[in-house]
């Protein structure tokens, strides 16, 4: 049984083929497009600039998924696309990096830190790009209610 706040919480954003789409296909995706980049790099850059060689190309492909293929609606459903990204970031870098590879000087840094801050804060920036100057989003008029 499900304890009624959670119930509450989850009537928010309802689950559908959209967000399972936008916040666990598209935050796995951009994660392992990350990832991938991450041990293509491996050999040629050294450890401590790989985060800031993959960060333009994340920064460039996010926005890309945000501008041409998440359909938000509301601030609400872009604020859950946030911590979903920023979720799944933080708990598969823990898992396939930090766990699994065990960096010898660590591997929490700047550059990490800063990719976690912008998962988060790139969904809602766009969100409110968009709403602000009333963007054409696919064939339909972009508008984010409050």
């Amino acid at each position: 049984m499900i304890p009624a706040r959670a119930a509450n919480w989850m009537a928010v954003i309802p689950v559908s083929r959209q967000v399972l789409r936008d916040g666990l296909g598209w935050g796995v995706a951009l994660w392992l497009i990350g990832y991938v980049l991450g041990i293509v790099l491996f050999p040629v850059v050294p450890t401590s600039a790989i985060g800031w060689v993959i960060m333009p190309v994340g920064i460039a492909v996010t926005l890309w998924v945000l501008l041409r293929k998440v359909r938000a609606d509301s601030f609400r459903y872009l604020l859950a696309l946030s911590v979903a990204w920023t979720l799944i970031a933080i708990a598969f870098d823990y898992v396939f990096l930090v766990r699994l590879f065990e960096p010898a000087d660590g591997y929490y840094k700047l550059d990490v830190y800063l990719y976690y801050a912008l998962t988060f804060a790139l969904p809602l920036a766009v969100g409110w790009r968009k709403n602000a100057r009333g963007v054409p989003e696919h064939s339909s008029r972009a508008t984010l209610s409050r």
